[in-house]
């Protein structure tokens, strides 16, 4: 049996590799603190629960969708305006996605074709440069580094490169590393899109989780965002609805058109039920999400100040619900040294080279654990030695 080519671009999995690992150790009897995987452990509101209880209760709602509800496309341009303060987005301005890692494959093969080139931030969330692969795309990757407090610093990507990109894909905050963007950042992305004739995607998964008294907004806030881009909304981490996958396209409108034109080659739309979650995800009340912040922040104090009292270098995290932590000790071997840590503590963490080649010698931690246990976590790696 011969397999496509297609299949060579990508190595295996790590987060399966380390599940894999994880049950194996829980067999044995360890204690096992797994901090690889970016799953929320809250509960869902019980107003976005119940409207999804409700809708799949009626018979109807069980039918091919074919098309995003009148009621759905209003709630996120009425949720542009209240939350993010970006006024003027309309109905065909936004494409539900079955999530944002969907979205992103047909996005980028929408705007490519293959041997065209595009811009990935490094590290970066590997669907970034997957859905580029899959397009047929090359990735030109643009380095996050401490230098520039792993925030993008596009002046270093050479004018040959950006003039033949395609698009250019942000995300802030920033999975793995933890960045927050910034007025000044934004500005210089939109201007360097503009200079370069190329399509922004951004991705907006965090923005409900900035600490220290930061609050997230929208990349499509900023003058002239929407002449040269678009951004994933997430409702995933937001309101702790993963499994549903529930994510928005919005933006440029013919940019939305073509990712809606391909998509519906090989799909039927968002069932029903979860689109009635998703507007009652919208519409509702948010007290939750900023509680919900709140406790974020006090797993990001407990889990850093942990680690910076054991010795090693304070992790850069002021968003999302990750830590990217420099390995301690001159060590750069990720892998190596996130399998010596599961060993030796039973803390599983996330080797910084599965985000790219410049998260070689750091390694990414979850938040998804209350603040005693990370605690607990974290004295679990100073016993071992690490």
């Amino acid at each position: 049996m011969r397999f496509s080519k297609r299949l060579d671009l990508f190595g295996d999995e790590v987060f399966a590799a380390l599940n894999a690992r994880r049950r194996e150790l829980e067999a044995a009897g360890r204690r096992v603190f797994d901090l690889s995987v970016g799953t929320p452990d809250f509960e869902p509101p019980a107003h976005v629960v119940e409207a999804l209880r409700a809708s799949a209760a009626d018979p109807a709602n069980w039918r091919y969708s074919l098309h995003d509800t009148d009621e759905l496309l209003a709630a996120v341009c009425a949720y542009y305006e209240d939350r993010y303060g970006v006024s003027g987005i309309t109905p065909d301005m936004v494409m539900s996605c079955r999530g944002t890692q969907e979205g992103l494959v047909h996005v980028c093969a929408a705007l490519t074709d293959p041997g065209d080139v595009a811009l990935v931030p490094d590290p970066c969330y590997p669907v970034f440069q997957n859905a580029t692969l899959l397009a047929g795309a090359r990735p030109a990757y643009y380095a996050l580094t401490a230098e520039h407090d792993f925030l993008p610093h596009l002046a270093d990507v050479p004018d040959e490169v950006a003039d033949a990109a395609r698009y250019l894909i942000v995300s802030l905050p920033a999975n793995p590393v933890g960045s927050v963007g910034t007025p000044e950042v934004y500005e210089e992305v939109i201007a360097f899109a503009r200079e370069h004739d190329l399509v922004v995607i951004h991705d907006n998964a965090y923005s409900d989780i900035v600490f220290d008294g930061e609050r997230g907004g929208s990349f499509l806030a900023y003058p002239g965002a929407l002449d040269v881009g678009v951004e994933f909304l997430s409702l995933s981490k937001s309101f702790n609805v993963t499994g549903a996958r529930l994510s928005f396209l919005v933006g440029r409108p013919d940019v939305v058109a073509a990712a809606r034109k391909l998509r519906s080659q090989i799909d039927f739309g968002m069932f029903y039920p979860e689109q009635a979650a998703a507007v009652a995800a919208l519409t509702g009340p948010r007290d939750s999400v900023e509680r919900q912040r709140l406790f974020y922040q006090q797993r990001r104090d407990a889990l850093c100040d942990g680690l910076e009292a054991i010795g090693w270098e304070r992790p850069n995290a002021h968003g999302s619900m990750f830590v990217w932590a420099r390995i301690p000790g001159g060590r750069t071997d990720s892998a190596a040294f996130a399998l010596e840590l599961m060993e030796r503590s039973g803390v599983i963490v996330t080797p910084g080279a599965s985000f790219g080649p410049s998260g070689e010698g750091y390694v990414r931690m979850a938040l998804v654990m209350p603040p005693e246990r990370l605690r607990e976590a974290v004295d679990a790696i100073a016993a071992s030695g690490l």
